[in-house]
């Protein structure tokens, strides 16, 4: 076995022993289910609900959750099996590092990216139009031109639709949570407990609630017929997929269960029903939630990053919606906060590794963050806020989570075979079935994307083996093993 396949997984494994002796396992399978639930249900039903249901699936929008649910099963169950094996990190970065090298890791790490922080960017839009719908509850006027990407649309509670100038209110909040990060934070079980009961009460009140107003008229056609009779995605059982393909953002943080296997009581049993759990019960409140979205706004009428705004505004509760939008808004903050604070620690990891400049890696004398890392993540995700696209925002993020889940699939097949000795305190079931449906699926659903995205994404994996073969290689740590004069020693780092 070459030199990149074993040292990592080795040095791992060695790394985790001390981790796996201060964990105590005190997890059941109902808080892992909460734990679950609550990094699921968020942005992806507040954010992209309403474009997926303009732009591609209509009132089938529901059957765009079940598609891209099924996708996350797999993919989940392969992660389960890599959490118990290496917890150090709880990233596919580290997992793909482990077991195909750190080429493959490369790949995964410069794909999170787009996991991390162009679904930051995506999150801050829909932030934006929570915001500025807020601000006219209260009578404060901001002028809505300055609240929309210049390429895209926004349809206001009045029904009138209005052009983009720039995004302001995303990059501000984007800025703010950077500064936030860059000074330290402390998370507060209490806190995010708050904000969990926070989002779900949100979708829970407005199914309750909402479910009277629903026009059954809204619900005809059920399947919209495809447009043109191509695979373009606008409707149709092609526009199903397209939806689920883009709202698979909604199921993004489902795998922070997984991060969770080394504290968690009986694993063989609890891992699987926490994933499955809670990818079930956020699927059932995806469906009621757009079930009833849909049922009270017409779905052509739905293309907005605040869909829920737009519901609300049709009910005869003011205060609900001032409610709802303080209680999104929370929600939504603290989705970017781990957003940006995950995409700074790959990138953290990445660069002890060798792999990045070692900038990324700097931590402040006072604060202990990387910050120089928080402050080009906030220049680079304020750009995309600013000037993209809800819908563009949403199909990159959902393609590079996508390509990693497959990748991580194909590792448990991998070690599977090279490493059968390793012990697992959770073992995928089915190998390699699990994990050849996960990666079937999960192409699936990105070749249901728009081919413009898969451009996009390939232009962006060019950038990345640019920065690989041009730098990543000559200075990674494992080469310097391998051949000690490939650079110079004192550049090795601690």
């Amino acid at each position: 076995m070459s030199l990149l396949a074993t040292k990592p997984i080795d040095r791992n494994l060695d790394e985790s022993n001390e981790a796996q002796h201060s964990l105590k396992r005190t997890l059941g399978a109902g808080a892992l289910v909460a734990l679950g639930i609550g990094a699921v249900v968020g942005a992806g039903i507040f954010s992209l609900s309403g474009e997926v249901a303009a732009n591609n699936a209509g009132p089938a929008i529901v059957l765009s959750f079940i598609v891209a649910a099924i996708g996350c099963t797999f993919a989940g169950l392969c992660y389960s099996e890599f959490a118990t094996m290496i917890p150090i990190a709880g990233s596919a970065y580290t997992y793909a590092y482990a077991t195909m090298g750190e080429f493959i890791a490369w790949i995964i790490g410069w794909t999170l990216v787009l996991e991390y922080a162009v679904g930051a960017a995506t999150v801050s839009v829909s932030w934006s139009s929570h915001v500025y719908y807020l601000l006219q509850r209260f009578g404060v006027g901001f002028p809505p031109q300055l609240a929309v990407s210049p390429f895209d649309t926004m349809t206001l509670p009045d029904g009138r639709v209005i052009h983009g100038i720039i995004n302001l209110p995303a990059v501000f909040s984007i800025c703010l949570i950077s500064i936030i990060l860059i000074r330290g934070i402390s998370e507060s079980a209490l806190v995010n407990n708050i904000i969990v009961v926070l989002k779900v009460a949100v979708v829970l009140v407005f199914v309750g609630i909402g479910w009277a107003y629903i026009n059954p008229a809204n619900h005809v056609p059920f399947l919209p017929p495809n447009t043109d009779g191509t695979f373009s995605g606008h409707y149709g059982w092609f526009g199903i997929f397209r939806g689920a393909g883009i709202i698979f953002f909604a199921y993004i943080g489902f795998d922070a269960v997984s991060t969770a296997a080394q504290e968690t009581k009986n694993p063989q049993r609890n891992m699987p029903i926490g994933m499955i759990g809670s990818l079930a019960i956020c699927t059932v409140l995806f469906i009621l939630y757009a079930y009833t979205l849909t049922g009270i706004v017409p779905y052509r009428q739905l293309h907005s990053a605040a869909p829920i705004t737009l519901a609300l505004a049709k009910m005869p509760y003011p205060w609900l919606g001032v409610a709802m939008d303080l209680a999104v808004i929370a929600g939504l903050t603290s989705v970017m906060l781990v957003m940006l604070l995950g995409q700074s620690r790959v990138f953290y990891s990445m660069s002890r590794d060798g792999l990045l400049p070692r900038l990324f890696s700097d931590v402040h004398p006072t604060f202990r963050t990387p910050w120089r890392s928080n402050l080009l993540l906030m220049l680079f995700v304020s750009f995309f806020s600013a000037l993209t696209p809800i819908a563009t925002l949403g199909e990159m993020t959902s393609i590079g989570t996508l390509t990693a889940f497959i990748l991580v699939c194909i590792g448990i097949i991998i070690l599977r075979k090279k490493r059968p000795e390793l012990p697992r305190p959770f073992r995928t079931p089915l190998v390699p079935l699990v994990p050849i449906l996960g990666v079937i699926f999960n192409l699936l659903l990105i070749a249901s994307l728009n081919p413009y995205n898969w451009l996009r994404f390939v232009v962006w994996l060019a950038i990345g083996l640019g920065v690989f073969f041009g730098y990543s290689r000559r200075h990674s740590k494992l080469t310097a093993i391998a051949d000690p004069t490939s650079r110079p020693a004192e550049s090795l780092g601690d």
